[in-house]
């Protein structure tokens, strides 16, 4: 699954440790999640597109 959460990330100015924090995870983990290694589960889907104000099929793509 594609993702544009590197995209968002850098669009407000968070480092990966940063946004980790904000959503209670590792930053291993949002950087899996940035370069496709892992999809995160629904919640955690979830509380990222409410991080960021959008809906999750805007931010996670299936191919």
């Amino acid at each position: 699954m594609k993702n544009d959460l590197c995209a968002l990330r850098l669009a407000t100015g968070l480092s990966q440790r940063e946004l980790a924090q904000a959503l209670g995870v590792s930053r291993q983990t949002i950087n899996s999640i940035e370069n496709g290694r892992y999809d995160p589960s629904l919640p955690l889907a979830i509380a990222i597109a409410r991080h960021f104000h959008r809906t999750v099929e805007e931010i996670f793509h299936v191919d």
